[in-house]
């Protein structure tokens, strides 16, 4: 039976990525230490999609939040589950989660940056999960509070109330990021710290996975997700096609993209959302790790946003992406045809040369 359960259940954009990543870098080293990865990283990722019944979860996935928490309940030391999905669970379906869990003294852990930062990281996080809405429109929704869903997935406060009241006070962990500049660390140190992994135990890389999109990368990939209309629809044929293709081989590579954010006329209303934000907090019982003063907005420039921009840099930044695409296609036939001659090769080592010549009759028959 498990002794403790640590659900590191969000928010998205909030160095989850980057705390995963030393986790299941380190998973052996966790497991002699007597903590648990239950799985892999896909089978949190599914086992969120069933706890939440989402429409765009495959149908044909392994991974279930039973099975997910029958490993957990099994392991005799203490046990991690980590998915940024997690939090936008309902009341409900974070009632059946932690119930699963028990009798383990069961933990909940939530991330919470500032919102000038976090705006455009989730309008683009929207947009790289097949969204193609604008990022004033964006902006306008949260604002007139037609965009509900911000606040009850993205943000701490909502999470906490709907996963951290199902466990007593002392086991509800807010953490806060840093503010830019920070150590890279400083923010693995603080989930370290809640989930009792002793410093030294994993070993630590700078972050470089998940990087941001530029104004213009990013507008180019809405106009993409607009002219798509029902072809390859969430999740999976998106993620094996748009996603690996376009998203990960070649707009995240780009260098010196245009950086975007709110602009400075938001400012005051974003302060005043913070400050908002950071009172619930502070009423709220619950672990504070980090400072609460670091979800204030510090540093307000004034940022151009990727509506700004015009047909000819959304032009040029196409083109570019179109010539990268090309070099992107080379290089997968290159590996085709070297996959090729090698299976062919070993073909030949094991049956002589008849083989060849079978392939070329297969071949031209199937032409």
């Amino acid at each position: 039976m498990a002794r403790r359960v640590y659900l590191h259940i969000g928010a998205p954009k909030t160095g989850s990525t980057y705390v995963q990543h030393v986790l299941w870098n380190n998973r052996s080293g966790l497991k002699r230490a007597g903590i648990l990865l239950p799985g892999t990283a896909k089978a949190h990722d599914q086992a969120m999609t069933d706890l939440r019944q989402v429409y765009w979860r495959d149908a044909d996935v392994r991974w279930t939040w039973d099975r997910l928490a029958t490993k957990a309940r099994a392991w005799p030391g203490d046990v991690i589950i980590s998915n940024e999905g997690l939090g936008a669970a309902t009341r409900e379906q974070a009632t059946r989660a932690v119930e699963s869990l028990q009798p383990a003294e069961v933990h909940v852990i939530v991330a919470g940056r500032d919102l000038w930062r976090t705006f455009p990281s989730t309008w683009q996080q929207s947009i790289r999960a097949r969204s193609a809405w604008r990022f004033q429109d964006f902006i306008r929704a949260v604002e007139l509070g037609k965009f509900d869903t911000f606040w009850d997935n993205y943000t701490p406060a909502r999470m906490l109330r709907r996963w951290g009241d199902l466990v007593p006070a002392e086991r509800r962990h807010l953490v806060t990021v840093p503010r830019p500049g920070a150590p890279h660390d400083v923010l693995w140190h603080r989930f370290a710290g809640i989930m009792n992994i002793p410093d030294g135990l994993c070993e630590l890389e700078a972050p470089t996975s998940n990087p941001s999109l530029g104004a213009a990368e990013a507008e180019v990939l809405r106009r993409v997700n607009q002219a798509l209309g029902d072809r390859y629809p969430l999740r999976t044929p998106y993620q094996k096609v748009v996603q690996r293709h376009l998203v990960d081989a070649v707009l995240r590579q780009r260098e010196n993209g245009i950086k975007f954010g709110v602009g400075l006329d938001k400012a005051e209303w974003v302060s005043d959302l913070a400050e908002q934000q950071i009172k619930e907090l502070q009423d709220y019982p619950c672990q504070i790790v980090g400072n609460l003063d670091e979800l204030r907005p510090a540093g307000m420039k004034q940022s151009r946003t990727p509506d700004e921009l015009d047909d000819g840099q959304i032009l040029e930044t196409a083109i570019e992406t179109i010539v990268a695409m090309l070099g992107h296609a080379e290089s997968l036939s290159q590996k085709a045809d070297r996959r090729y001659e090698e299976v062919l090769s070993r073909l030949r080592t094991r049956a002589g040369g008849g083989v060849e010549r079978r392939l070329r009759h297969i071949t031209r028959r199937n032409r």
